[in-house]
């Protein structure tokens, strides 16, 4: 699939100020600064469609953005490491439950994961939702460009094992950086619409 058009439509709290509309969604998950608003920059080739901080914890609402006018890619709020309040966490994850579970038109989950690093207690507990709910998946192990060539393929195969996913389901070892993957990625995004 060749993106050739992406805009930010809207950020949500909740089920009532998600779009109206029958578009499918691809959503992006993964713990707060592990790149999914880079990885939807880099996907789309807009540098600014999504915020980019440095600081964990910039994405604190669900923000929708229309790609080829035919489906939304959904940016939800990262888990974990975020310097926030506990209530705030719990709001998030309140925010990320409620729509992976009252989503209907969700057909699919970009789960993202640091390649360089062992999945957290709250990555696992994400890949054990999302096999319980039998949604597809991709797994991509991000940025690989700060790891040695030789490393990439072997640790991207234990990331899949240590988050308990089967082999069926597609890893894509990927840099924003170096674009490595990038295709990859949009071509699997594009089976699942």
């Amino acid at each position: 699939m060749e993106i050739r058009k992406a805009e930010f439509i809207t950020s949500a709290v909740n089920v009532a100020g998600y779009p109206q509309d029958d578009l499918p969604h691809i959503a992006m998950v993964g713990k707060s600064n592990v790149g999914k608003s880079s990885l939807i920059n880099g996907l789309t080739n807009q540098s600014k469609l999504a915020r980019v901080s440095r600081q964990p914890g910039k994405t604190r609402l669900i923000n929708f953005f229309l790609v080829n006018d035919s489906f939304y890619l959904v940016d939800l709020p990262g888990y974990g490491f975020a310097r926030v309040s506990k209530a705030e966490k719990e709001k998030w994850g309140v925010m990320i439950n409620e729509y992976l579970e009252k989503t209907a038109r969700l057909k699919g989950i970009i789960m993202i994961a640091d390649i360089r690093h062992n999945p957290t207690a709250e990555d696992k507990q994400m890949a054990e939702w999302i096999q319980y709910y039998g949604i597809p998946v991709i797994l991509v192990a991000s940025k690989i460009d700060k790891l040695a060539k030789t490393r990439i393929k072997p640790q991207a195969a234990q990331l899949r094992k240590q988050l308990g996913f089967s082999d069926i389901v597609p890893i894509i070892p990927c840099s924003v950086v170096t674009k490595q993957g990038l295709q990859e990625l949009s071509e699997q995004m594009g089976s699942y619409l």
